[in-house]
């Protein structure tokens, strides 16, 4: 990539390298050889003092709004964020994800403070400094991690790591003395701003470990961790391992009430089922019944019917001679009857 030798600016304030008017300057054709943002992610970040940038390239200084145009292939945008990272969490991986999407083209290199910095500046940390570099260097925004950065960074140090901005949320950074550590970067132009993220700080998870630290102080109890391991007295672990097992009991009551519940429950289910088909049995048979037995069922049509063919051979078939008797008397009256 072709590049000017001197830090000669045009008219407009953008260097003569990336002003589209010929650069009237001897150019010297010199490639960049920093390292490339990772493309794949199969590998954890390196460290700064592995990658060597040998780089001879004049490391010319950009503002923001080339660099959010794009640079070349070979000269990518190198954005500095640092920070403690204790309990690396959601917060700092946003952060991150921030710092490392504000240009097209971006190197995202991550500076983590030493042990000692960190407890003369800040305070104790739950996680030490190597575990707080090789949480950072498997987070899939980071390019490169700097062990034992600075607290405060010196124009050595971003010249050192040719530095292009520093990203950090916009919150005046209040230590060391200053009013804001980042006031420099500000002033000189190289400070592009992150958002927090609401909810989630390395302070508040603390803060819910102390808050509950009776509950996890047991739970590791129950796990194996020694009084000893977790700088627990010798009353309070009595304590605990007869809270453990009061909890044990309530467990198992609770359970034999669960399934006392369940049993109960399905005996219910199953005496509903038998008292719906007793009732779909019972309103059968009175239906049943009616219709044989009620007043025009079938059992009084047919005792009716019984009754009349019984009561049919019952009774006497009328004599000849009572019928002949019949017959005379009527010719009888007949005859004296006046015509």
């Amino acid at each position: 990539m072709p590049v000017v030798t001197t830090d000669a600016e045009s008219e407009t304030g953008i260097p003569k390298s990336l002003s589209n008017e010929p650069p009237s300057e001897t150019m010297e054709e010199i490639e960049h050889t920093c390292p490339q943002p990772r493309l794949t992610l199969t590998a954890p970040a390196p460290f700064a003092d592995e990658t060597n940038c040998q780089c001879q390239a004049p490391h010319e200084k950009l503002t923001i709004a080339q660099a959010r145009l794009g640079t070349p292939v070979d000269r990518p945008v190198r954005v500095y964020a640092d920070g403690i990272f204790d309990l690396f969490h959601s917060g700092h991986a946003r952060a991150l994800m921030q710092a490392k999407t504000l240009f097209p083209n971006s190197y995202l290199l991550v500076g983590v403070c030493s042990d000692d910095l960190t407890h003369k500046f800040k305070g104790f940390t739950v996680m030490n400094e190597a575990e707080r570099y090789e949480a950072l260097r498997h987070c899939r925004y980071v390019d490169e991690v700097i062990r034992n950065a600075p607290w405060t960074l010196t124009p050595e140090f971003l010249e050192k790591h040719k530095i292009d901005f520093v990203a950090h949320d916009d919150i005046p950074y209040s230590s060391a003395g200053s009013d804001d550590v980042y006031k420099h970067i500000k002033e000189a132009g190289m400070f592009v701003p992150t958002q927090r993220t609401e909810g989630i700080s390395t302070s508040d998870i603390i803060t819910r470990i102390v808050r509950d630290y009776d509950v996890y102080a047991r739970r590791n109890l129950q796990r194996g961790y020694t009084a000893k391991e977790l700088n627990v007295s010798f009353i309070n672990e009595k304590r605990y391992r007869f809270q453990n097992q009061v909890d044990k009991m309530k467990e198992k009551v609770k359970n034999v009430e669960e399934r006392s519940k369940e049993f109960v429950n399905r005996v219910e289910e199953k005496s509903h089922d038998l008292i719906q088909k007793w009732e779909e049995k019972s309103r059968e048979f009175i239906g049943n019944f009616l219709e044989l037995f009620g007043p025009d069922g079938a059992w009084k049509q047919m005792f009716q019917e019984r009754s009349s063919r019984m009561l049919q051979a019952l009774s006497p078939k009328q004599s000849p001679l009572k019928s002949w008797v019949r017959h005379g008397d009527f010719e009888r009256d007949n005859l004296h009857k006046p015509s």
